[in-house]
């Protein structure tokens, strides 16, 4: 072998892993922040990582760029193992070119995450760009499309995780946003189709850029972001604890680990949870946590409509998706947002084999003007839509409140759900006492009223006119329901459901 050849690859992987050079790293650790080979490494188990590319130029000689070529082009691309399972990744080099994305390192991505829907494994993106490279024009643009073509074949069929690390701006949302499951660090991250200084100029609204895309921003007010870490480390640690409740793709069961919390471990804390007044708020997440293995829950999108709470836990060794609605935030109420938030958890969790869950306690839709008009008929529906669609094993706890059409929606036996149990607390009836009482007894002697509640509760708020229908399988004690969900999950382990041919359904989008 020619020894300038060697000497020569040799430079090049050298400038390659310099990126930037070190006084942008430096820069860059200034800032909060790791490199993208630092993130890269932390992410996968040690010394597995297999980078592929590493040698790639861009290819555009206008406006100077001739004379500015790093090998790798900025981009971080290649395949390792994460808790010893094969996962792709991308990781975008702010100190070259800010990250920038140009036609070679778009195709650098795309080889990734074709590579990862061939052989079945996630794809994890971590983001820190400028956005697309003005110098290349519309090559930089097809990049983008090229990109999002390929998270829309991928969705539903392996996992797709993004982390915004940096900046992330106009086009380069979009991609994030197609993934499942989307992570920002605070004060270090910020996404925006437009920044403030165009929002200025066009609208004439003085905002920051933390405020307008900030971290906090996008996972408590917009919903775009689903996790939120203090730090790059924690948000690695966050994503590698994430993969371990997910399977490889939609083909395969989610990883079982061994567990031993016993089966029939009861839970006497539960008989006492929910309150004997049923205006009374509670937290849900007690009963959560008081049921699954070693009271270990992994929540999803906990700053963003808290009335609803979504998240992985395990049953038995195996992962399953939670749903519960929360009687500490708006009574539980089911809302637009909360509705949006959960129906994408379904959709997910029966993409790909995760059993789901559901912890219900739902007074109803929220009443208002601002929900009417902001299309709560049409969100709510994603949510009973999710439900009815999902085919994975499905079972459903009632634990207090189960009223009208939220009753319904919440995996209710009508819409295939496989088990539903329900604590003696539950009250399942078109709507509370007191509302029923007024319509049915409006014209009657309001002195008879409270003993016309005390009947309607009695006589229909209760889970036994439903269970004398057989939409509830069985009514439990709070303290069993760890043993009776497990036994459910080992009975519909092998639940096959046969479906209608078609190209896909029209969810109310």
């Amino acid at each position: 072998m020619p020894l300038d050849r060697v000497a020569e690859l040799r430079r090049r992987q050298a400038a390659a892993l310099a990126g930037g050079g070190p006084q942008r790293q430096a820069r860059q650790h200034a800032e909060g922040k790791l490199s993208a080979r630092e993130r890269v490494n932390l992410l996968l188990d040690p010394d597995t990582f297999e980078e592929l590319d590493q040698l790639v130029r861009h290819r555009c000689r206008d406006f100077g760029m001739d004379a500015q070529v790093i090998d790798g082009d900025g981009f971080v691309t290649g395949y390792g193992l994460i808790h010893g399972r094969l996962a792709y990744v991308f990781a975008q080099d702010f100190t070259v070119f800010g990250g920038s994305l140009s036609a070679t390192n778009a195709q650098k991505i795309c080889k990734i995450m074709d590579l990862a829907l061939q052989n079945g494994a996630p794809v994890i993106g971590l983001n820190d760009s400028g956005g697309a490279r003005i110098q290349e024009g519309v090559l930089s643009l097809g990049g983008y499309a090229d990109i999002f073509l390929r998270n829309t074949v991928a969705s539903g069929v392996i996992p797709q995780i993004s982390a915004v690390m940096g900046p992330c701006a106009g086009g380069a949302v979009y991609s994030p946003a197609l993934t499942d499951f989307v992570f920002m660090v605070d004060h270090t991250s910020h996404m925006f189709v437009t920044g403030p200084d165009v929002i200025k100029t066009v609208t004439h609204e003085d905002v920051s850029k933390e405020d307008l895309g900030g971290a906090q921003t996008h996972n408590s007010r917009s919903g775009v972001a689903h996790f939120l870490a203090p730090s790059d480390q924690e948000c690695l640690a966050h994503i590698r604890e994430l993969l371990r409740y997910l399977p490889q793709n939609n083909a395969e069961d989610p990883p079982q680990l061994p567990s031993t919390d016993p089966i029939d471990r009861a839970a006497p804390e539960l008989d006492s949870l929910v309150p004997a007044a049923s205006n009374q708020p509670y937290d849900i997440k007690d009963a959560i946590r008081l049921t699954v293995d070693d009271s270990e829950f992994l929540e999803i999108h906990e700053h963003f409509a808290a009335n609803i709470v979504i998240g992985f836990a395990r049953l038995d060794g195996r992962s399953v998706g939670i749903v519960a609605n929360q009687p500490a935030v708006l009574a539980g109420c089911l809302d637009i947002n909360s509705s949006i938030k959960a129906a994408r958890f379904v959709r997910f969790c029966d993409a790909f084999n995760i059993p789901i869950i559901t912890f219900e306690d739902v007074p109803g839709f929220l009443p208002g003007t601002e929900q009417e008009w902001g299309g709560i008929i049409k969100h709510g529906a994603k949510l009973l839509y999710a439900y009815a669609e999902a085919t994975v094993p499905k079972i459903t706890v009632i634990t207090r409140k189960a009223y009208g059409g939220a009753y319904c929606v919440m995996g209710s036996k009508h819409l295939r759900t496989d088990l539903n149990f329900a604590w003696p607390s539950a009250e399942i009836a078109v709507m509370g006492a007191e509302g029923a009482v007024n319509i049915l007894s409006r014209r009657d002697d309001p002195a008879g009223r409270q003993a016309k509640i005390d009947d309607y509760n009695e006589r229909f708020a209760t889970p036994f006119v439903a269970a004398e229908n057989g939409f509830i399988d069985a009514v439990i004690e709070p303290r069993e329901t760890r043993g009776k969900l497990i036994r459910g999950l080992r009975m519909l382990e092998n639940k096959k459901v046969s479906t209608p041919r078609k190209k896909h359904g029209n969810i109310p989008l």
